[in-house]
């Protein structure tokens, strides 16, 4: 059997994230996606994935769960036999955002969530500017459906995540680094930098998508998914 693949949703996302290429891969092994849900920081994250986890498994994980992803490989090198990492980024958080991310989580605690995803999280999200899009609608089910002390926890995760650039030039299995070609909140600069990291890395950059290809533009994301699981 195929090893297993394991997903890993973005902030205030969980598995409707991957829908479409849980639907088009699970013929060929199993997949779990992972909740990135009861701790606050990147370690104690990528440590809750790993209880989970199977023996040997491959790792994709999207945006924050790109950043789970390279936590978790840092950790257990070991266990990953393949790595994905979409529209994300393996630098620190600048510390000037701080108090920003600090008075978001306020306004969150305050009832202010689905206020702060619809204004100031969602617009990052799609390379469309409709904000009648479904994809938003979605987004906003599932940021609903976690609840903002997950929102309080996931920030706070995020704000104090390591620099990952050294620990990716010691990453030695298959890896893609896939983008949206109009990511704004992870720009392909920065994808450029993880394929230019990671020996061997493969880019694939998708046209007409954003932060998250695999709602915006899922058949491309699945081929470029089954190439990297050579399904």
């Amino acid at each position: 059997m195929r090893e297993p693949l394991v997903f890993l949703p973005g902030m205030m996302c969980d598995a409707r994230l991957f829908a479409p290429q849980i639907a088009d891969l699970s013929h060929a092994r199993p997949i779990l996606v992972a909740p990135l849900i009861g701790a606050d920081s990147m370690a104690a994250l990528a440590a809750s994935v790993l209880k989970i986890a199977p023996p040997r498994f491959a790792l994709a994980g999207l945006s924050m769960g790109g950043i789970v992803a390279m936590e978790v490989i840092r950790q257990a090198p070991e266990r990953v036999t393949r790595l994905a990492l979409l529209d994300t980024n393996p630098k620190a958080d600048p510390p000037g955002k701080a108090p920003d991310r600090a008075a978001q989580v306020a306004r969150v605690l305050d009832g202010g969530l689905l206020q702060v995803m619809r204004e100031e999280v969602m617009p990052y999200y799609i390379a469309s500017d409709d904000p009648t899009d479904p994809i938003l609608d979605l987004c906003q089910s599932m940021a609903e459906d976690l609840g903002p002390q997950v929102f309080a926890a996931q920030s706070h995760a995020v704000q104090t995540r390591p620099d990952q650039q050294e620990s990716l030039g010691r990453v030695q299995v298959p890896t893609l680094v896939l983008c949206g070609a109009e990511d704004r909140m992870c720009p392909p600069a920065r994808h450029e930098l993880m394929r230019d990291l990671i020996p061997g890395a493969r880019l694939a950059q998708i046209p007409e998508a954003g932060h998250l290809p695999t709602l915006e533009t899922p058949e491309a994301v699945t081929r470029e998914l089954a190439q990297w699981l050579n399904v």
